[in-house]
């Protein structure tokens, strides 16, 4: 009897992927994500997607942040 084994993206990452140089980790993302472009958009869940207002907030976090670490002169 085979059996299968089932692994989550977290322990794969745990296991395998964070141990991979940095080069290699780049790689791997690459090949992920060139995957994910072939794929029927309808693959992808919606609850997986970000919203305008998701990418807003991202935004808004990252100016502060940038505003913060450029201009914070101690």
């Amino acid at each position: 009897m085979k059996k299968t084994m089932t692994t989550s993206a977290q322990e794969l990452y745990t296991q395998t992927v964070r141990n991979l140089p940095p080069t290699e980790r780049l790689k791997l993302a690459t090949l992920i994500l060139n995957g994910l472009v072939d794929q029927p958009s309808s693959a992808i869940e919606a609850s997986e997607t970000w919203t305008e207002q998701d990418q807003n907030e991202l935004l808004n976090f990252s100016l502060q942040y940038a505003t913060t670490a450029l201009f914070d002169v101690e």
